[in-house]
């Protein structure tokens, strides 16, 4: 849970970082900038600041801000019934991301996990991505990514997100933010 205070401080930390990256968004855009503070209290470490432009039953778009070292949590879109789970393209537009999946593990990562939740991240194969990088994940692929040094600025492009549905390996996530 955040409070109001902290949503406005976030909303205007993302809004800098797009106007760092020469992305222009409307003021009515600037108003559904989404926290995503995952619940833990501890957004400067494990949080996502997004801005969705548009989600529709095939499609969706968004921007997603990361601070210095901020981290979105271990997860993964799942499968529902015959309805595939998401799959997604993150396109670096500043600063740098470190995003992990499946496969090789990385000797020594850039990314350090929030401390106290080191068990619940499982993936250590490493992409960095940089401007004009972009990589894409199949559905149901287990992920997790952290803004480098700078903080990071992504597009996203995908099928039809349904976040609510996200599987986190940390059981203690909440997806939906509440405000206080």
């Amino acid at each position: 849970m955040i409070s109001s205070s902290d949503l406005v401080r976030y909303q205007n930390e993302g809004r800098k970082l797009f106007e760092r990256a020469n992305i222009v968004i409307t003021p009515e855009e600037a108003k559904r900038i989404e926290i995503a503070d995952f619940g833990l209290g501890q957004t400067e470490q494990t949080g996502l600041i997004i801005l969705v432009y548009v989600n529709t039953d095939r499609v969706c778009a968004k921007e997603l801000v990361l601070l210095p070292g901020q981290t979105c949590p271990e997860h993964r879109h799942p499968t529902k019934g015959s309805v595939l789970g998401k799959e997604e393209t993150f396109r670096c537009r500043w600063g740098e991301v470190y995003l992990y999946v499946p496969g090789e593990p990385v000797k020594s990562p850039k990314a350090k996990t929030p401390a106290g939740r080191e068990k619940t991240y499982t993936v250590w194969h490493e992409i960095v991505l940089k401007p004009g990088q972009q990589y894409t994940l199949k559905p149901d692929t287990l992920h997790w990514f952290q803004g480098g040094p700078q903080g990071a600025v992504v597009s996203e492009f995908s099928t039809r997100s349904t976040d609510e549905a996200d599987a986190f390996t940390d059981e203690e996530i909440q997806r939906i933010t509440k405000v206080k």
